[in-house]
């Protein structure tokens, strides 16, 4: 989605690298190596533009969504919000920028403070930017936020404890909307709940977004939840995007063998019908503390060759695909067909 005022993207992301150093020893201690948690990755969002980030458990997304708001510090590269670069910001600069990039955790158990009530948990944000809304209208507008998600004004009063898993994240999005801002980072926010209220949370979300007109980073490992709420979709592996494009081209014409394997493995919504292609991958994920040389993909892929030992393919667009692809050998493959059963 192109930004309508011609002024850019709101978020661009440029070489975004956060390692941690692993250490031995009690007293002296010394680094003898790094995580490579997130390493090197590029996006733009666009006013109003929902990218879907996915991936395996430990890829890197949760890191990613910290980097943005500099809630952990980079290693290197840059987060510039409106041209701004969040990594150079005071701590002063930093907390007005937190009024429009807001995120949601995916914990909703861990997220709230249990010693306040969920009015003072969503009028927080308030005490410390008071010019968003006057003192005396502030419970008025806390009710207001509960009953858009979902809640009652009654439960202004109650605790977290009290509330159920799917309730409690629904608090969690009335405490980022809030201070109304113009991003959300959304951090796997239905991968806590049961199934039956993932769907009411995403479509919640969605017509949140319809009516306040955030941007918004949507994390998770479900592709299935992703394909239906993004514009745009970008898959990690090992810390580095490997395939980013529209949502429709990447669920219609993957070109990378990750993001094949992944789409792969998506059950039809269909209990009639059946995938007709499953690519299983060998071996497990290598370490992101020791990756392997080339391409991070190579030593689970089945077009992996000596030039994939030897160079890191770029993330780029080989072959006129229409979306960059880190894949020496990227071709698109129909990974979505399906047979009737029975027949």
């Amino acid at each position: 989605m192109a930004d309508p005022s011609g002024a850019g993207p709101l978020l661009s992301v440029r070489g975004l690298t956060k390692h941690f150093p692993l250490t031995r020893g009690v007293v002296f201690q010394r680094t003898i190596g790094h995580v490579r948690a997130v390493d090197g990755i590029d996006f733009d969002l666009d006013p109003g533009e929902t990218l879907g980030l996915v991936g395996e458990s430990g890829c890197g997304k949760s890191t990613a969504a910290r980097l943005l708001l500099r809630l952990i510090e980079p290693t290197s590269g840059e987060v510039r919000y409106r041209g701004e670069d969040l990594t150079g910001m005071s701590p002063r600069e930093l907390r007005q920028m937190r009024r429009n990039v807001q995120i949601i955790f995916q914990d909703p158990y861990a997220s709230l403070d249990p010693r306040m009530t969920v009015g003072s948990i969503i009028a927080e944000g308030w005490e410390i930017h008071p010019e968003v809304m006057p003192r005396g209208r502030r419970k008025e507008e806390v009710g207001n936020l509960l009953e858009r998600v979902g809640l009652e004004r009654a439960h202004a009063d109650r605790f977290p404890h009290q509330f159920s898993g799917g309730q409690r994240q629904r608090i969690g999005i009335a405490r980022a909307l809030a201070l109304r801002p113009e991003v959300l980072i959304l951090d796997e926010p239905v991968s806590a709940l049961d199934v039956s209220v993932q769907a009411q949370v995403i479509n919640l979300l969605e017509e949140l977004q319809a009516e306040y007109g955030f941007a918004a980073v949507f994390i998770a490992h479900d592709l299935s939840v992703v394909r239906h709420i993004s514009d745009r979709v970008a898959v990690m592996y090992l810390g580095k995007i490997v395939e980013i494009g529209d949502s429709e081209a990447i669920y219609e014409r993957p070109t990378h063998p990750y993001t094949q394997a992944l789409l792969s493995a998506v059950p039809s919504a269909d209990p009639t019908v059946e995938r007709t292609t499953r690519i299983r991958l060998e071996g497990d994920v290598p370490s992101p503390a020791s990756p392997p040389s080339g391409c991070s993909f190579r030593t689970r892929c089945w077009k992996a060759d000596e030039r994939c030992a030897a160079e890191e393919p770029e993330l780029v667009d080989r072959g006129g695909h229409g979306h960059p692809s880190a894949c020496h050998y990227a071709e698109p493959a129909d990974v979505l067909g399906v047979r009737r059963l029975g027949s």
